[in-house]
Protein backbone atom coordinates (compact mmCIF):
# COMPACT_ATOMS: atom_id res chain seq x y z
CA UNK A 1 0.00 0.00 0.00
CA UNK A 2 1.38 3.54 -0.89
CA UNK A 3 0.49 7.11 0.04
CA UNK A 4 -0.16 7.69 -3.38
CA UNK A 5 -2.89 7.38 -6.48
CA UNK A 6 -2.31 8.58 -9.71
CA UNK A 7 -5.09 8.59 -12.44
CA UNK A 8 -4.51 7.95 -16.03
CA UNK A 9 -7.16 10.70 -17.80
CA UNK A 10 -7.34 10.40 -21.74
CA UNK A 11 -8.35 14.09 -23.15
CA UNK A 12 -10.49 13.76 -26.87
CA UNK A 13 -13.86 11.98 -26.09
CA UNK A 14 -13.31 12.15 -21.92
CA UNK A 15 -12.35 15.34 -20.82
CA UNK A 16 -12.97 17.83 -24.66
CA UNK A 17 -15.75 16.95 -26.86
CA UNK A 18 -14.02 15.77 -29.92
CA UNK A 19 -16.67 15.01 -31.99
CA UNK A 20 -18.83 17.73 -31.20
CA UNK A 21 -15.67 19.84 -32.38
CA UNK A 22 -14.72 17.62 -35.17
CA UNK A 23 -18.50 17.85 -36.73
CA UNK A 24 -18.83 21.55 -36.71
CA UNK A 25 -15.03 21.39 -38.36
CA UNK A 26 -16.17 19.11 -40.82
CA UNK A 27 -19.76 21.07 -41.57
CA UNK A 28 -18.03 24.35 -42.11
CA UNK A 29 -15.95 22.80 -44.67
CA UNK A 30 -18.22 21.13 -46.95
CA UNK A 31 -20.67 24.06 -45.93
CA UNK A 32 -23.63 21.90 -44.72
CA UNK A 33 -25.36 21.85 -41.39
CA UNK A 34 -23.49 19.88 -38.83
CA UNK A 35 -26.44 17.57 -38.39
CA UNK A 36 -25.58 15.99 -41.34
CA UNK A 37 -23.00 14.43 -38.97
CA UNK A 38 -24.53 11.87 -36.37
CA UNK A 39 -23.24 12.62 -33.22
CA UNK A 40 -24.05 8.83 -32.59
CA UNK A 41 -21.25 7.43 -34.38
CA UNK A 42 -18.91 4.37 -34.62
CA UNK A 43 -15.22 4.86 -33.67
CA UNK A 44 -14.25 4.70 -37.31
CA UNK A 45 -16.74 7.63 -38.30
CA UNK A 46 -18.58 5.37 -40.76
CA UNK A 47 -22.26 7.13 -40.19
CA UNK A 48 -20.05 9.89 -41.20
CA UNK A 49 -19.97 8.45 -45.31
CA UNK A 50 -16.45 9.07 -45.47
CA UNK A 51 -14.44 7.66 -48.35
CA UNK A 52 -11.35 5.66 -47.80
CA UNK A 53 -8.34 8.18 -46.40
CA UNK A 54 -10.68 10.86 -45.96
CA UNK A 55 -10.88 10.60 -42.48
CA UNK A 56 -7.61 11.39 -42.30
CA UNK A 57 -7.11 14.40 -44.66
CA UNK A 58 -10.44 15.45 -42.57
CA UNK A 59 -8.84 15.27 -39.32
CA UNK A 60 -5.23 16.96 -40.72
CA UNK A 61 -7.53 19.95 -42.27
CA UNK A 62 -9.17 20.19 -38.46
CA UNK A 63 -6.27 20.56 -36.71
CA UNK A 64 -4.05 22.82 -38.75
CA UNK A 65 -6.07 24.87 -39.99
CA UNK A 66 -9.01 24.95 -37.90
CA UNK A 67 -7.42 25.01 -34.35
CA UNK A 68 -9.40 21.75 -33.48
CA UNK A 69 -7.45 20.85 -30.34
CA UNK A 70 -7.34 24.58 -29.20
CA UNK A 71 -11.18 25.26 -29.27
CA UNK A 72 -13.08 21.71 -28.10
CA UNK A 73 -15.36 22.08 -25.83
CA UNK A 74 -15.22 20.75 -22.44
CA UNK A 75 -16.98 18.25 -20.92
CA UNK A 76 -19.55 18.99 -18.34
CA UNK A 77 -18.26 18.97 -14.87
CA UNK A 78 -14.65 17.67 -15.91
CA UNK A 79 -12.74 20.26 -14.59
CA UNK A 80 -14.77 20.46 -11.63
CA UNK A 81 -14.73 16.63 -10.43
CA UNK A 82 -10.68 16.75 -11.45
CA UNK A 83 -9.94 19.57 -9.53
CA UNK A 84 -11.93 17.92 -6.23
CA UNK A 85 -10.16 14.68 -7.06
CA UNK A 86 -6.39 17.01 -7.31
CA UNK A 87 -7.13 18.97 -3.90
CA UNK A 88 -7.46 15.52 -2.19
CA UNK A 89 -4.07 14.76 -3.25
CA UNK A 90 -5.23 11.94 -6.82
CA UNK A 91 -1.91 12.88 -8.94
CA UNK A 92 -3.45 13.59 -12.15
CA UNK A 93 -1.41 12.17 -15.12
CA UNK A 94 -3.14 13.70 -18.75
CA UNK A 95 -2.58 10.99 -21.43
CA UNK A 96 -3.21 11.96 -24.95
CA UNK A 97 -2.22 10.31 -28.27
CA UNK A 98 -2.28 13.20 -30.69
CA UNK A 99 1.50 12.88 -32.25
CA UNK A 100 -0.04 11.10 -35.35
CA UNK A 101 0.18 14.24 -37.90
CA UNK A 102 3.58 14.87 -39.50
CA UNK A 103 4.75 18.44 -39.44
CA UNK A 104 2.04 18.41 -37.05
CA UNK A 105 3.55 18.17 -33.57
CA UNK A 106 4.32 22.21 -32.26
CA UNK A 107 0.74 22.51 -33.07
CA UNK A 108 -0.66 19.83 -31.09
CA UNK A 109 1.35 19.80 -28.31
CA UNK A 110 0.71 24.09 -27.79
CA UNK A 111 -2.89 24.16 -28.73
CA UNK A 112 -3.40 20.62 -25.77
CA UNK A 113 -1.81 22.85 -23.35
CA UNK A 114 -3.23 25.88 -24.34
CA UNK A 115 -6.67 24.44 -23.82
CA UNK A 116 -5.55 22.95 -20.45
CA UNK A 117 -5.45 26.36 -19.14
CA UNK A 118 -7.98 28.12 -20.81
CA UNK A 119 -10.42 25.45 -19.26
CA UNK A 120 -8.78 25.17 -15.76
CA UNK A 121 -7.88 21.53 -16.20
CA UNK A 122 -5.58 20.57 -13.10
CA UNK A 123 -2.42 17.88 -14.08
CA UNK A 124 1.31 17.14 -12.77
CA UNK A 125 2.17 15.16 -16.09
CA UNK A 126 1.32 15.60 -19.72
CA UNK A 127 1.69 12.59 -21.83
CA UNK A 128 1.48 12.40 -25.35
CA UNK A 129 1.99 8.84 -26.07
CA UNK A 130 -0.27 5.69 -27.68
CA UNK A 131 1.09 2.86 -25.69
CA UNK A 132 -0.92 3.77 -21.92
CA UNK A 133 0.32 0.08 -20.39
CA UNK A 134 3.59 1.81 -20.19
CA UNK A 135 2.72 4.67 -18.30
CA UNK A 136 2.12 3.10 -15.18
CA UNK A 137 -0.75 5.20 -13.26
CA UNK A 138 -3.18 3.38 -10.88
CA UNK A 139 -6.22 3.61 -12.67
CA UNK A 140 -7.09 4.95 -16.01
CA UNK A 141 -10.17 6.56 -17.79
CA UNK A 142 -10.64 6.41 -21.70
CA UNK A 143 -13.32 5.90 -24.30
CA UNK A 144 -11.49 4.41 -27.10
CA UNK A 145 -12.02 0.48 -27.03
CA UNK A 146 -8.79 -0.83 -28.21
CA UNK A 147 -7.06 1.73 -25.59
CA UNK A 148 -9.32 -0.01 -22.92
CA UNK A 149 -8.40 -3.31 -23.76
CA UNK A 150 -4.89 -2.95 -23.82
CA UNK A 151 -5.09 -1.43 -20.47
CA UNK A 152 -7.08 -4.40 -18.69
CA UNK A 153 -5.12 -6.84 -20.90
CA UNK A 154 -2.24 -5.21 -18.83
CA UNK A 155 -3.59 -5.87 -15.28
CA UNK A 156 -4.99 -2.26 -15.15
CA UNK A 157 -7.88 -0.71 -13.42
CA UNK A 158 -10.21 1.28 -16.56
CA UNK A 159 -13.00 3.21 -15.80
CA UNK A 160 -14.77 3.42 -19.33
CA UNK A 161 -16.32 6.79 -20.25
CA UNK A 162 -19.71 6.33 -21.71
CA UNK A 163 -19.28 6.76 -25.87
CA UNK A 164 -21.72 5.62 -28.75
CA UNK A 165 -18.40 3.87 -30.16
CA UNK A 166 -17.62 1.88 -26.75
CA UNK A 167 -21.22 0.19 -26.33
CA UNK A 168 -19.63 -2.96 -26.45
CA UNK A 169 -17.19 -2.47 -23.86
CA UNK A 170 -17.83 -4.52 -21.12
CA UNK A 171 -16.46 -3.83 -17.35
CA UNK A 172 -16.38 -0.46 -15.09
CA UNK A 173 -18.54 2.42 -16.69
CA UNK A 174 -19.25 6.02 -16.19
CA UNK A 175 -22.22 8.01 -17.40
CA UNK A 176 -20.52 11.20 -16.94
CA UNK A 177 -18.09 12.78 -14.58
CA UNK A 178 -19.79 12.99 -11.50
CA UNK A 179 -19.73 9.14 -12.00
CA UNK A 180 -16.11 9.15 -12.31
CA UNK A 181 -15.80 11.09 -9.14
CA UNK A 182 -17.69 8.22 -7.31
CA UNK A 183 -15.94 5.31 -9.38
CA UNK A 184 -11.94 7.04 -8.61
CA UNK A 185 -12.92 7.93 -4.76
CA UNK A 186 -13.63 4.14 -4.53
CA UNK A 187 -10.54 2.94 -6.52
CA UNK A 188 -8.56 5.47 -4.42
CA UNK A 189 -9.43 4.44 -1.30
CA UNK A 190 -8.96 0.56 -2.13
CA UNK A 191 -5.07 1.32 -3.24
CA UNK A 192 -4.25 3.99 -0.05
CA UNK A 193 -6.84 2.74 2.78
CA UNK A 194 -8.04 5.71 3.49
CA UNK A 195 -9.50 8.83 1.06
CA UNK A 196 -11.35 11.77 1.82
CA UNK A 197 -12.58 13.64 -1.23
CA UNK A 198 -13.29 17.28 -1.15
CA UNK A 199 -16.76 18.00 -0.91
CA UNK A 200 -18.97 19.86 -3.96
CA UNK A 201 -18.81 23.08 -4.00
CA UNK A 202 -16.13 23.96 -1.63
CA UNK A 203 -13.92 26.58 -2.95
CA UNK A 204 -13.57 24.59 -6.29
CA UNK A 205 -10.51 24.67 -7.49
CA UNK A 206 -11.26 26.06 -10.95
CA UNK A 207 -12.47 29.07 -9.09
CA UNK A 208 -9.45 29.77 -6.70
CA UNK A 209 -7.28 29.70 -10.29
CA UNK A 210 -9.46 32.30 -11.66
CA UNK A 211 -9.10 34.28 -8.35
CA UNK A 212 -5.43 34.08 -8.59
CA UNK A 213 -5.17 35.24 -11.75
CA UNK A 214 -7.00 38.43 -11.24
CA UNK A 215 -4.89 39.35 -7.79
CA UNK A 216 -7.19 38.43 -5.80
CA UNK A 217 -6.04 35.82 -2.79
CA UNK A 218 -7.01 32.84 -1.55
CA UNK A 219 -9.24 33.24 1.61
CA UNK A 220 -12.70 31.57 1.67
CA UNK A 221 -15.34 33.37 1.77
Amino acid sequence: MTDQFILGVDLDGVVADHTGRFREIVATINDVDPDSYPIQRSWDFAEWGFAPGEYTEYHRVAVLEHSMFATMPVIENAADVLWRLSDAGIWIRIITHRLYLNWGHGTAVGETAMWLDTHRIPYRDLCFLGAKPEVQADAYIDDAPHNIEQLRAAGNDVITFDQPYNQQVEGPRAKNWLDVEAMVIELAAEHLGVFESQLPGIDAGAERLARRQNGDSFRAD
